[in-house]
């Protein structure tokens, strides 16, 4: 019954399957890994992974905070993307060897404000980076917008694309601040559909306001040239340490961002649902299997797809399934179609998205629960803003532990001054569970008890 297919699924999975299409492809690109080779690791995500995960929320596919990993891999086997599908094959191995032992019990020592940081790190990321997008500055990076000269920034600016973006921005917040937000519909799907329609009419009449080719999805057409664009794993590398090493690291990297986000994921589940991190280990080292084995990036649960599909109304996995099929459709028979859709639209939706991530109220909250709550949410925010998203959880994880340290060891035991006939009598009473973390409150406690005063020690706890 949970995973009864709704009408909301099916407008899910179209939606995140529209913002899954750029990331798929911008994401190989970043990584160095060729182009298809991203919406493979999408398709996989959403089909294999879907139909084996336990998440309701959760969507699967090439994710950004791996990046740094596959470049550092592909650096050391001197480019060879044959090779590197080994890694994520093996690697694949070592997660289903993680479900079977039961090691996602990790998630649970993830502190809620570490998440919290994470979701509004990847929010703010969302923002910076897909500015440029929406304004139809494809042709730059984020960090090359602010640079840029007012010359090149007019030459480089697409005017159709930012009309298109700008639009879309206001629909879609427009339509979510209105009554027919309690529509089926969701904005997200509204908005990507009038934005093509938009262009189409715009290129149909001549017009020079059309948005220009490098601001549409550009997909490469499998059909006509597969020998081309797809690679499959060279097995003459199975003799090469390299494969070993970096099938660990991609393992330990890829598990600990699926657990994260997962946790994330779940947080953002309307129907507040729990999802099993052991079973999801499993179902992610089965996908990265079959990923690398014809030809895919690794894949792991992506957090921003994740929140895409929760706040256009998921019920169940059956809309990270529709996204995969609808991949896998689009590259096969659907290529023309796609590429008419305007970048700029898209990024709105991930702006959008990222909004409600980094949303100003979540930072009021959590300031709200004091200093040892906000602490640790702003430095793991920060950290991955300045390192990346591995680097700066483990930052947020220790900075987050060490004010549990802290607190454990003020914490825990207490001290009574009691009055009786014959003197004061100090009694020293433990908590249920007593360890070295307790210690210098219990020194504390002890050099406060003067000579010759009667002192009690109640373990009754």
């Amino acid at each position: 019954m949970k995973n009864r297919f709704h009408v909301n699924d099916l407008l899910s999975g179209v939606v995140v399957f529209l913002v899954a299409l750029p990331l798929c492809l911008g994401i190989a690109l970043a990584s160095g890994a060729p182009i298809i080779s991203g919406i493979i690791a999408g398709i996989v995500g959403g089909i294999i992974v879907g139909l084996l995960s336990g998440s309701h929320i959760s969507v699967s596919g090439p994710a950004a905070g791996l990046t740094a990993v596959i470049l550092v891999q592909l650096d050391q086997l001197g480019g060879n993307y044959a090779a590197f599908l080994l890694c994520i094959v093996f690697a694949g191995i070592l997660q289903i060897l993680f479900g079977v032992f039961k090691l996602g019990f990790f998630a649970n020592f993830i502190p809620n404000n570490v998440i919290l940081g994470l979701l509004a790190a990847i929010g703010a990321i969302l923002i910076v980076t897909q500015l440029p997008y929406l304004f139809g500055l494809t042709d730059f990076s984020w960090k090359e917008v602010w640079t840029a000269t007012p010359d090149t920034f007019i030459q480089k600016f697409d005017a159709g694309a930012a009309l298109i973006g700008l639009l879309s921005l206001f629909l879609i917040l427009a339509w979510d601040s209105s009554p027919l937000k309690k529509l089926a519909l969701p904005s997200a799907l509204i908005a990507v559909v009038l934005a093509a329609v938009f262009n189409f009419v715009l290129i149909s009449i001549g017009s020079s306001w059309a948005v220009q080719s490098n601001n549409l999805i550009q997909l490469p057409n499998i059909l006509q040239a597969p020998e081309e664009v797809l690679v499959f794993p060279d097995f003459s590398y199975l003799a090469e340490p390299l494969i070993y090493t970096g099938a660990i690291t991609l393992a330990i990297v890829a598990s600990l961002e699926t657990l994260l986000n997962l946790e994330a994921a779940d947080k953002l589940d309307p129907q507040k649902r729990s999802s099993p991190p052991n079973r999801e280990l499993w179902a992610q080292g089965a996908g990265n299997i079959v990923s690398g084995l014809i030809g895919g990036m690794p894949v792991t649960s992506v957090i921003v797809r994740s929140s895409v599909n929760a706040n256009t109304g998921a019920r169940s996995k059956c809309s990270t399934i529709i996204h995969g099929v609808l991949l896998l459709l689009a590259i096969l028979f659907f290529v023309p179609l796609m590429n008419m859709i305007p970048l700029s639209a898209l990024a709105a939706i991930l702006i959008v998205t990222g909004f409600k991530l980094t949303h100003p109220k979540l930072f009021k909250q959590l300031y709200q629960k004091g200093w040892r709550q906000f602490l640790p949410f702003i430095i793991t925010l920060v950290a991955i803003l300045l390192t990346d998203l591995l680097t700066g959880i483990l930052v947020g994880l220790f900075t987050s532990s060490a004010f549990i340290l802290y607190g454990n060891f003020n914490k825990g035991v207490r001290v009574y001054k009691e009055k009786h006939l014959h003197g004061i009598v100090t009694r020293i009473e433990l908590p249920s569970q007593v360890t070295f973390l307790n210690r210098s409150a219990l020194i504390s406690a002890l050099e406060h008890v003067h000579k010759d005063q009667q002192l009690i020690i109640d373990a009754t706890q």
